[in-house]
């Protein structure tokens, strides 16, 4: 049993060596526990948020922020909210992506187009069905700036934003490494005005964003570490056929 063991275990590795860049070998795999260690945590926020609405355990949390931030509303605040939450708008965001995607892949980078495309259509079914699991109904505390229809948990313009946003920096942060800061801080701030804005207008409970941003994480992570996985792949691939 051992002497099988230690065959499995040599061809495991064999296998390795011949398909990951060695260069990659070490990145790989810290890349796959934190994604997975990270990715695991979102999850469990997200299931914990959807057990205590379910058991309608949030409402006076979520009406007693909804409430303060009502306190901070001015004229040229709600323009600029109505704008920022129009940035993560799910059907803004997927024009985006099919623009951008079709861009990419004239330029012939169909792996960064594909993984755009699967991770925001991917988020927005997802997102769709979540919401059609929980029913959740949105918030009524005053007279909302707009009129949002459908079900309220988890938040769409957080869960879908979070994505798209994401995989658009970690693209961007690989082509331009000297301004990785800056993009990434930039993406960070997006994402969470956008979030902060479905609160401000008053169509989402706080519960709903943060459940959103978590679900988002979640899918986010799976993406990117499955582009990565194939983008070191393939490198590796077309270095053995050159040679």
């Amino acid at each position: 049993m051992s002497h099988l063991f230690r065959q499995f275990a040599r061809r495991i590795s064999k296998v390795w060596r011949q398909q990951i860049s060695p260069r990659f070998s070490g990145l790989l795999p810290l890349m796959g526990v934190l994604g997975f260690v990270v990715a695991t945590i979102a999850l469990g926020i997200f299931v914990a948020i959807a057990d205590v609405i379910l058991k309608k355990q949030t409402l006076a949390f979520d009406t007693q922020i909804l409430l303060a931030i009502r306190q901070i509303h001015t004229p040229l605040l709600d323009r600029l909210m109505v704008f920022i939450t129009f940035l993560g708008e799910p059907w803004v965001l997927m024009l985006l992506t099919i623009v951008l995607g079709l861009a990419l892949i004239f330029q012939k980078h169909r792996l960064e187009a594909l993984t755009l495309l699967v991770s925001s259509s991917g988020a927005l079914g997802l997102n769709i069905w979540l919401k059609e699991i929980f029913t959740r109904s949105r918030p009524a505390l005053w007279e909302q700036i707009l009129d949002v229809k459908f079900y309220s948990f988890p938040s769409g313009h957080a869960m879908v934003s979070l994505v798209v946003y994401a995989v658009l920096a970690y693209g961007l942060a690989l082509r331009f490494r000297h301004q990785q800061a800056i993009i990434v801080l930039g993406s960070i701030a997006l994402i969470a005005a956008i979030g902060f804005s479905r609160l401000y207008i008053g169509v989402h409970w706080p519960t709903d964003v943060i459940g959103g941003y978590a679900a988002g994480l979640a899918w986010a992570i799976t993406s990117l570490l499955g582009f990565e996985v194939t983008r070191l792949y393939r490198a590796r691939r077309q270095t053995k056929l050159r040679s």
